[in-house]
């Protein structure tokens, strides 16, 4: 009985502990999973807040800015470098007659390398006017305020997105020049590999001469029969013939960054001014 009776005396108390820690438990968890959620719900809600201040459209045209202009700028130099290689080889045995055709090529190499750079600069400095015109369109941050300077900032933007896509939009024409000029060249060199029954392969040729890339007098300024077709079996004919066709479809992506950039600039523009007018009592 004794030992039954110790037995006992030492089960009880723990009977007890676990009895009374039960409801302490079942009493706190409910608070701490409540606390939880509201913590849960405000990172959530403030997730929601920040991406709507995300100027998708800016974003977008930056990516492809950025995208076309990294195209049109390394595929066009490194075109015009095969190019120049191709006429001093083939087209132009003397150095004057080519001389005006590189110094031509060098100043638009360089002017390549600084449309890059503007460009780098301009979609960074268009993509943060974007996210502050969205963020004060949709008063993300409070209680929509403006002033004249960030007004005159905005349309400044407006105008000078305007001119680039104008600019842009001969940029794009005059790189489909090359594109032309090396089709017909591809073409030509077909003719050679299935000739006419009227025409023999060295009536058939290619004069440069005529596109204006070096003057009429240059010696020999035209390739026929099987000399044009060893141009045209070189990896720089091919080569830059390809890299002409991704430049000018880098200018044409450029194009459609602006397009994206004066849609996003104007109608954010147009909201501010609209806004900050005294009876203003519409919102977007």
């Amino acid at each position: 009985k004794t030992k039954r009776l110790q037995r006992a005396e030492s089960v009880v108390p723990e009977f007890v502990f676990v009895y009374r820690m039960k409801p302490i438990l079942e009493t706190t968890a409910p608070g701490e999973s409540n606390e939880s959620n509201q913590e849960s719900k405000g990172c959530f809600e403030c997730c929601i807040k920040c991406l709507g201040g995300v100027p998708y459209a800016s974003l977008l045209a930056t990516i492809l800015c950025f995208s076309g202009v990294a195209l049109f700028c390394g595929c066009g130099h490194v075109a015009l470098t095969k190019v120049e290689s191709i006429v001093e080889v083939y087209f132009s045995n003397t150095l004057s007659d080519h001389a005006l055709l590189t110094d031509v090529i060098q100043m638009m190499q360089y002017v390549i390398y600084g449309v890059a750079s503007f460009f780098f600069l301009y979609g960074i400095i268009l993509l943060a006017e974007g996210f502050y015109t969205t963020s004060a369109v949709k008063e993300i941050h409070g209680e929509f305020k403006t002033t004249v300077c960030g007004r005159c900032i905005s349309g400044m933007f407006v105008f000078l997105t305007y001119l680039l896509g104008i600019v842009w939009l001969g940029v794009f024409g005059f790189s489909a020049i090359p594109v032309f000029i090396y089709y017909n060249m591809w073409l030509t060199c077909q003719t050679i590999n299935y000739p006419p029954a009227n025409l023999t392969v060295t009536d058939i040729c290619v004069d440069v001469r005529q596109y204006g890339i070096i003057p009429w007098n240059a010696s020999p300024g035209k390739a026929c029969g099987f000399t044009l077709a060893a141009i045209c079996n070189t990896s720089e004919f091919d080569l830059s013939y390809h890299l002409f066709i991704v430049a000018c479809a880098g200018a044409g992506v450029t194009v459609i960054a602006l397009l994206i950039y004066m849609m996003a600039t104007t109608y954010n523009f147009a909201v501010l001014k609209f806004k900050s007018r005294e009876d203003c009592c519409t919102k977007f």
